[in-house]
């Protein structure tokens, strides 16, 4: 009899939690304890350098985290996961892994803006070459890959201004130089984009966002094969980016719900750009649902659904920006993206808070530009909310 395979709605809701389930527990609990005993100092002993199963020390591994990892491995089909204390975390210590002086990483100029802080900070004072491209020209991605890297890192859809990236075209060209292709998968989530399964070597995550879905924990994860994440691991069980219990039950109890949050985000958020294009006070608007949006056949061809993220910039810019988040009623405008509330904010206190204007407008974001994080309610209520903020625009 053919063994059947579980649906992504039910991998969010059963995945990952069994083995840590005690007293007939039905639900994942919280270990608080920063160590574990043992008796047997041999037991001990094969447990610390992992030839049993077991725990240690929190800063290596918990039970409550140790579920979460699993529950977000089955959900990206990966073979294994490490988690992390944020998404940034787990970012910088992936890229810290593998990138050494004399190295050469290339990747897009409007990635999210701490990551791009990375690329154009950080890295170079290690002696390691940073080559930004235009995000979505996808010839000039291949020419600089094709100049020899050791790493290729890729966020699709991007953070703001939702471009896709063809990730099969992409990976092929990293595999022929032999590097390494990172993707951030946070605004997709595994439930509308498998970049592992288009050949990437690692998946990234805030887990804070769309994983959580309910904006009260933080988190990371890098996931792929054994043979890198047990590296990753290594390098941030040592430097100490460690996921804390208590976020790790949060997040797991809000992927419970992932798909069904996702689901009902993308409704909006097509909703809500479609809305958005036939309004007067707004300039552009970004969401690859959209079939004039620059890279829509892509985003159809790699996405099973286009996310709940879009971004629109307002004509007025940073002056009609002040007038319209004030006014909005169902919109948290806060830094975060992916909460069952909708959440709105421009880029500049938002995903690029740490560049200048200056930079920002090299990245390709203005300052009206505006991010939008569909909720799951009603969409009537937010399209109400939207007209009334934008006719308060003068």
């Amino acid at each position: 009899m053919k063994q059947h395979t579980p649906k992504d709605g039910t991998k969010s809701v059963w995945s990952g939690e069994k083995a840590a389930l005690v007293h007939g527990a039905s639900q994942v609990p919280v270990v608080n304890s920063v160590a574990f005993t043992y008796d047997d100092i041999d037991e001990w002993y094969e447990v610390a350098i992992g030839k049993r199963a077991g725990h240690i020390y929190g800063r290596n591994t918990n039970p409550t985290v140790q579920a979460f990892e699993e529950k977000l491995r089955i959900l990206e089909n990966a073979e294994a996961c490490t988690s992390f204390s944020t998404g940034m975390a787990a970012i910088s210590n992936s890229l810290l892994t593998f990138l050494k002086p004399g190295d050469r990483i290339v990747s897009l100029k409007d990635t999210y803006g701490g990551t791009n802080k990375i690329f154009s900070e950080f890295l170079p004072r290690l002696n390691i070459e940073v080559t930004l491209v235009n995000t979505g020209d996808h010839d000039e991605m291949e020419e600089e890959i094709a100049k020899g890297c050791t790493l290729v890192y890729l966020e699709t859809p991007t953070n703001p201004t939702v471009k896709i990236t063809d990730l099969a075209r992409i990976i092929k060209a990293a595999k022929k130089v032999g590097a390494l292709t990172f993707v951030d998968n946070t605004f997709a989530t595994p439930i509308n984009q498998q970049p592992l399964a288009l050949g990437a070597d690692l998946v990234l995550h805030s887990a804070t966002k769309f994983l959580g879905g309910h904006a009260d924990a933080l988190g990371g994860a890098a996931l792929g094969s054994k043979h890198l994440v047990e590296q990753i691991y290594h390098y941030r069980e040592i430097n100490g980016a460690t996921m804390d219990p208590n976020a790790a039950y949060l997040l797991l109890r809000g992927m419970k719900t992932l798909k069904l949050r996702v689901e009902q985000q993308q409704k909006n958020a097509q909703q809500v750009a479609e809305f958005l294009k036939t309004h007067d006070k707004v300039q552009d608007v970004y969401y690859p649902g959209l079939e004039d949006h620059l890279h829509h056949e892509i985003a159809k061809q790699q996405m099973t659904g286009f996310g709940g993220m879009l971004s629109f910039a307002l004509k007025g810019e940073l002056d009609a920006v002040r007038a319209f988040l004030p006014k909005l009623k169902f919109a948290n405008k806060a830094a975060n993206l992916g909460a069952v509330e909708t959440t709105v904010g421009p880029a500049r206190t938002t995903s690029h808070v740490e560049n200048t204007p200056e930079e920002r407008a090299a990245l390709g974001i203005p300052e009206g530009l505006v991010r939008y994080s569909a909720g799951i309610e009603d969409i009537s209520d937010l399209i109400e909310d939207l007209k009334g903020a934008l006719d308060a625009i003068e």
